[in-house]
C-alpha cells in the first residue's frame, strides 16, 4: 500500500502508529475504549465517530478526507448495495474513494475478513443487513444525489439512497474488475437478497425489476 500514492486531501489525515492515514470517519477511542478528541487516544479502523457521522451528512463533509464536498459524490458499493443502491456510509469525493478501494485492506484483498477481536463495548453496528463474506469486487459510484432513509430490516439506523449513477468503475484487489468477476459477485449479491427479499410481500418482483440496471454497470 505504500506505493499508492495519497490524495491530497487525505494526506493531510493524521497517521496511526503504521503510518496508515486515519480516515476522517474513524473513531478515536482512550484506554478504556471511550471515544476522544482526535487526536487523542488511538484510532480503531473498525469503529465509526457517530459525531463524524453527523458532520459528514450536515455540513456536506467527505466521509474519508473530511473536507467539503463539491457537486460530484463517490460511493464505495458492494454488489449489494449496487443492485439495491442503499448503503450505510455517506458519500466522498471520487480520489479519496478511489484511494480507499486501492489502500485498504479490507477492500484490496477478497480474502480479508474484518477483525473483530476485542470490539469496544459500546461499539454499534452499521445500520441495515450487511452480508458477513468480503465481496472481493466493489463498484465506484459516482452521482449527485442522494437520499436519507430509515432501515427496514436488520440494525437500526439510517441509511443512504444513491441517486442515479452518471459513471460506475468496479474494481478488484486494487485494479479495474473483469466482467467475470463482476458478473460473479452480482449473482452472489442478487442470491442473498433474494432470500431476504422471499420474506416480504412483493419482495422479489422488487428485486427482480432493480437486477437489471445493476446488470447494465457491468463493464464491457
Amino acid at each position: 500500500m505504500t506505493d499508492i500514492p495519497i490524495p491530497a486531501r487525505l494526506a493531510r489525515r493524521p497517521r496511526d502508529h503504521r503510518g496508515f492515514v486515519v480516515p476522517y470517519f474513524v473513531a478515536w477511542l482512550d484506554a478504556d475504549s471511550h471515544g476522544v478528541d482526535e487526536p487523542n487516544g488511538t484510532p480503531d479502523f473498525r469503529v465509526v465517530d457517530p459525531a463524524r457521522m453527523r458532520e459528514c451528512v450536515r455540513h456536506h463533509r467527505c466521509w474519508l478526507c473530511g473536507d467539503k464536498m463539491g457537486a460530484r459524490l463517490a460511493f464505495v458499493l458492494g454488489p449489494m448495495c449496487t443492485i439495491n443502491n442503499i448503503i450505510s456510509e455517506p458519500p466522498s469525493h471520487r480520489e479519496c474513494a478511489e484511494y480507499a478501494m486501492r489502500a485498504c485492506p479490507f477492500l484490496a484483498r477478497p480474502r480479508m475478513r474484518r477483525n473483530a477481536k476485542d470490539m469496544p463495548t459500546k461499539y454499534v453496528e452499521a445500520a441495515g443487513l450487511h452480508a458477513d463474506r468480503n465481496p472481493g469486487v466493489m463498484a465506484l459510484w459516482m452521482t449527485r444525489s442522494y437520499k436519507m432513509v430509515n432501515a427496514y430490516a436488520g440494525n437500526a439506523g439510517v441509511l443512504f439512497r444513491v441517486g442515479p449513477a452518471e459513471h460506475v468503475e468496479w474494481w478488484r484487489e486494487g485494479r479495474h474488475a473483469t466482467r467475470d468477476e463482476v458478473l460473479e459477485a452480482l449473482t452472489f449479491g442478487y442470491d442473498t437478497l433474494k432470500e431476504i427479499a422471499a420474506t416480504e410481500r412483493g419482495g422479489i418482483e422488487e428485486l427482480d425489476r432493480m437486477f437489471p440496471a445493476a446488470l447494465a454497470t457491468v463493464p464491457a
